[in-house]
């Protein structure tokens, strides 16, 4: 109940999250998710029954914008898809550096007047809520998060990145202060030049030649920030929200759900079986058999701990190597049309000899983590390349994550009792097949996926851009000049702006 509330409610609000980002910026979001994550887990540190700790949960769901913005925040950073594959496997490493902390330090500063009666004595604040202290330590490395966003990181909406930011000029003062340098924002230094100094020459460009992508390129694609068509009084907003999600976008997005829902369905199912007792009964094959390892909760922690420490490593140096060398749709359609193939074959390992069997889980196990390392960067990575515009890549990041929480909120559900109903019918692998069909088609989807190649500037040039583009900037060339067309200096073109208005 607690993870599917707090599933559910990111799901309820990740597009409007998203929505929000693109109006205001990305760093307001990201801040606000860190301030709400810390909220929620102060109240459920505090609660004293399981519907106060639901209702905590739901609400670091509702406040919890966080996982679409970054995506998003990661696409407007790179710009260079040959820099891609690094950058998107940096958030997952960091993802599963936590996913190994976090639990660790859960299970460690839990009860602690049980765990650590010399320091913490019965009776006191610690004793009435035995969950308090492991949040409330979570709420320190909250803050210091918070204090990181606002005097660090940069606003990256290409729309107000531009717009003076005093966090970040805090940030800079200090910095330079501690290196005893002294600071491009000192504004009591009168020789050099201000923020609101800079700000004056970064004058933004008339609304025909504004690019929603910042690049020096003309385009009559509007910005947010333009209100309405006076033509067709229409919001601008509206049609750029309208016409984010594209047939390829959709694709993306419903492959990153089908993605989410049978990967956490593996890993709900994995400790299921590693723990259940083994069976004495005699299987008949091909299908027709149950039972489970029998292993020990310590068994499992520590091949849980395992994989984690190879799904970092994975991350960061496994799925940039292989989408250098196959790109990025190749490496997702090669992780998913291979994944079925494990969950046929998983529910089988329990039929190996006894000494084989730990070979087999823990191969299992890596596989599993090789598949998921290249399958959802490489999601996240054509999502980016898909968008039409990134004045709405914010929007589209958000309905991603909550298409993904709906996913993973109803995935172990759902398996959970397809697992219970194969095994009263006697079928211990029901789930792991029906798992490997849902993957199945999954890869058959991701050959409706197109990679959309953009240009240097992260900017996507469809024919309708070019279209306009190319009557405003027309140049003539003297025919009679001898010089070649890259020796020519900008004084021999004769430019023509035919400025539609």
């Amino acid at each position: 109940m607690l993870i599917t509330a707090f599933a559910l409610c990111e799901a309820s609000t990740g597009m409007l999250w998203g929505r929000i980002s693109d109006r205001i910026g990305r760093k307001p979001v990201l801040i606000t998710g860190l301030v709400g994550t810390a909220l929620s887990m102060i109240l459920f540190g505090f609660s004293t029954n399981l519907w106060c700790a639901v209702m905590a949960r739901a609400l670091g769901g509702l406040l919890n914008g966080n996982v679409g913005v970054l995506q998003t925040t990661v696409a407007e950073l790179v710009t260079r898809k040959e820099h891609q594959p690094r950058a998107y496997s940096i958030m997952p490493f960091v993802w599963c550096l936590g996913s190994i902390i976090g639990p660790a330090l859960g299970g460690t500063l839990a009860m602690p007047c049980e765990a650590y009666p010399w320091l913490f004595p019965k009776g006191g604040l610690f004793d009435n809520y035995p969950f308090l202290l492991p949040n409330l330590v979570c709420v320190v490395i909250l803050m210091l998060g918070i204090m990181n966003g606002l005097l660090f990181i940069e606003e990256t909406h290409p729309d107000l990145k531009h717009k003076r930011d005093r966090g970040r000029e805090a940030g800079e003062i200090l910095l330079e202060k501690f290196r005893g340098k002294r600071s491009k924002f000192d504004f009591n230094d009168k020789s050099g030049s201000s923020t609101d100094e800079t700000d004056d020459l970064n004058f933004d460009p008339p609304p025909g030649y504004r690019s929603t992508e910042n690049s020096p390129r003309l385009s009559s694609i509007a910005s947010p920030q333009t209100l309405s068509d006076p033509e067709l009084g229409v919001n601008k907003e509206d049609r750029a929200f309208s016409s984010a999600f594209t047939r390829q976008v959709i694709f993306i997005i419903v492959g990153y759900g089908i993605l989410a829902f049978h990967g956490v369905s593996f890993d709900s199912l994995m400790p299921i079986v590693l723990s259940e007792a083994r069976s004495s009964v005699e299987p008949v094959l091909p299908f027709k058999f149950v039972g489970g390892f029998g292993l020990s909760t310590k068994a499992i922690g520590f091949m849980m701990a395992v994989q984690g420490v190879y799904s970092m490593i994975a991350q960061l140096w496994l799925f940039p190597v292989v989408v250098r060398r196959i790109g990025t749709l190749k490496a997702f359609r090669s992780a998913l049309l291979l994944w079925p193939i494990l969950y046929f074959a998983v529910p089988y390992l329990v039929l190996l000899p006894q000494q084989l069997q730990s070979v087999g889980i823990y191969a299992a196990l890596l596989i599993k983590i090789t598949f998921h390392v290249i399958a959802f960067p490489s999601n996240a990575v054509l999502l980016a390349n898909a968008a039409p515009s990134k004045a709405v890549l914010g929007t589209i990041n958000g309905v991603a994550a909550s298409t993904a929480c709906l996913c993973r909120a109803f995935g172990p559900t759902v398996t959970g009792s397809i697992h219970s109903a194969g095994l009263s019918m006697g079928y211990n692998g029901f789930a792991w097949w029906i798992g490997g069909l849902v993957c199945a088609i999954g890869a058959l989807e991701a050959y409706c996926i197109k990679d959309i190649d953009t240009t240097q500037d992260g900017i996507t040039e469809t024919e309708d851009e070019q279209a306009v583009c190319e009557p405003l900037l027309t140049t003539t060339v003297d025919e009679a000049d001898p010089k070649p067309d890259h020796l020519r200096s900008i004084d021999d073109l004769d430019l023509n702006l035919d400025v539609k208005t």
